[in-house]
């Protein structure tokens, strides 16, 4: 049963309702768990800040030390005023940390974690000098990928949604309206229609797997449908008694073991970019039309290769899409399907917050210049892909969001920083200072040594600082000499290596593992 779209008028947004006027999504307030009361400059930021945002105020700064409790703070805002939030950091190990702080802070809210997906990612790309195609390869991340579709569905269900996220968030997604048209409903005295739903799901993206059931995965037995949604841990097992839903039931893919009976759920597609079948033969003819004025093009520009390359590849894709509604590299139709102008950008996770959201832009002075520099940096790649004829025009539409536009996106917003640029100061109404540590820490001592017998000295240093139980990390300048350090020592240390090329989990493992030692390259 499909969900339907109403204006919920209590939060200015859309709420999604399902054919029995029930709403779909369960939100609580914002509460905060901890054990101690703001202390140092907190309360001043916390007042200060929560005012500007009921006041209105479009930027305010956080402009705190080091070890002031900046997330902490953070925290007791949201708790205040009680609105759906996007925590915004520069790199994936400070935004892994930050989800488990808000995670422990908020147990009864959705605190969500939306980075990229990739453990590793070679982009599309072609090399004009050495006429050198490169095409796409990535591995993919599974845990990522389910947490990415979490965010993305608890920000349709619920309003207690806090996302922190990477630049990630500025990439195009589906749109959330065409989402919500994919979304199947079952419920509890329904009736059922076997070869309907089963269509539905192939048609949602999940695979059917009588002998395994994984996520983004579903099997049938007899009367029973069980079915393992992309972005949960957990399964649903629908019994169907004669033609009717006789129970919806929750239940451990792993272990088998039974879970919550509910009287009705609504499934998620398994993907990003499924769509609706009439929205995706609508495109069709959209991208067969784009495809026919782009070979012509080449063909008079005196390129029959490249009209050759993009009408083969455009025709390959176009067989995927009517077979199965998806393709390898369907996001870079992402115009066509969603019926897009040239040039209007795309639909983004901002989308899929409710209009009143508010942001922090945690260390501003580095995410802002690299939220403004993604764009360039993905235009330059594609536009030879386009002119070489292995990608449409509108593949160009396929991408991050310009300064301007996220400027437009994101209203209500707190700069965090220790050290924020000019331009946040200046933009911002309030600029309220945290300069006191609650703990009472002061900064440490930095002490500079001669590099002769350095490797003798920090092996010293190392070793007295392991006998007392503690933690060393060592940064180099290189990924390499990262590597050649944690070598030297490993005949008498354990040591952890930690850079770029590492797993984005295994950076969240390693702070919090056994290892003493980490050698990290310098960020």
């Amino acid at each position: 049963m499909k969900d339907t779209i109403y204006v919920d008028e209590s939060w200015g947004g859309e709420a999604v309702y399902n054919i029995h006027g029930e709403v779909s999504y369960q939100s609580k307030p914002f509460k905060v768990a901890s054990s101690y009361e703001p202390a140092g400059d907190q309360g001043e930021a916390i007042k200060a800040l929560s005012a500007g945002l009921f006041d209105g105020d479009r930027c305010q700064t956080l402009k705190g030390v080091t070890g002031s409790g900046k997330t902490y703070t953070m925290a007791k805002i949201i708790e205040r005023v009680q609105k759906p939030t996007l925590v915004l950091s520069h790199n994936k190990t400070l935004a892994a940390q930050l989800y488990r702080e808000f995670k422990s802070f908020f147990p009864e809210n959705a605190v969500e974690y939306f980075v990229s997906t990739y453990d590793y990612y070679q982009p599309e790309a072609y090399v004009p000098g050495k006429d050198l195609y490169i095409e796409k390869d990535a591995s993919i991340n599974q845990e990522i990928d389910r947490l990415r579709l979490s965010a993305s569905f608890s920000l349709m269900e619920r309003r207690d949604v806090i996302v922190v996220s990477t630049v990630s968030c500025i990439y195009g997604l589906a749109n959330p309206v065409s989402v919500r048209d994919m979304v199947y409903t079952f419920h509890t005295g329904e009736a059922f229609n076997h070869s309907e739903v089963l269509e539905q799901l192939v048609r949602m993206q999940y695979e059917r797997n009588d002998a395994i059931l994984q996520r983004g995965a579903f099997r049938v037995r007899g009367d029973v449908i069980e079915i393992c949604p992309s972005y949960l841990e957990n399964a649903v097992r629908i019994s169907i008694d004669w033609d009717e839903i006789a129970s919806i039931q929750w239940f451990d893919p792993v272990s088998g073991e039974k879970q919550e009976i509910v009287d009705s759920y609504s499934l998620y597609p398994a993907k990003q970019f499924v769509m609706p079948l009439e929205q995706v033969k609508a495109a069709i003819s959209r991208i067969r039309s784009e495809m026919e004025d782009q070979v012509e093009y080449f063909t008079s520009m005196g390129k029959p290769l490249e009209a050759e390359r993009i009408k083969t590849r455009v025709e390959y894709d176009l067989e995927m899409l009517e077979e199965i509604g998806y393709c390898s590299g369907i996001e870079n139709y992402s115009r066509p399907l969603s019926d897009r102008k040239a040039g209007e950008r795309p639909a983004v996770l901002l989308d899929y917050f409710a209009p009143d959201f508010i942001t922090f832009i945690d260390e501003s002075h580095v995410t802002l210049p690299q939220v403004g520099a993604m764009y360039e940096g993905d235009r330059s790649r594609k536009l030879n892909l386009v002119n070489f004829g292995f990608r449409l025009p509108s593949a160009l539409d396929n991408r991050p969001l310009k300064a301007s536009e996220f400027e437009q996106v994101v209203k209500q917003r707190v700069y965090v920083s220790a050290t924020p640029n000019q331009k946040e100061v200046d933009e911002s109404t309030r600029v309220v200072e945290q300069i006191i540590r609650p703990t009472g820490l002061l900064d440490p001592e930095i002490e500079v040594r001669p590099t002769e017998g350095q490797m003798e000295n920090l092996y010293g240093e190392i070793r007295s600082v392991i006998k007392k139980k503690q933690r060393v990390l060592v940064t180099t300048l290189t990924k390499k000499m990262s590597e050649d350090l944690t070598d030297y020592f490993a005949s008498s240390t354990q040591g952890a290596l930690f850079h770029s090329e590492i797993e984005t989990i295994e950076r969240v493992e390693i702070p919090q593992g056994p290892t003493r030692l980490g050698v990290s390259m310098m960020c």
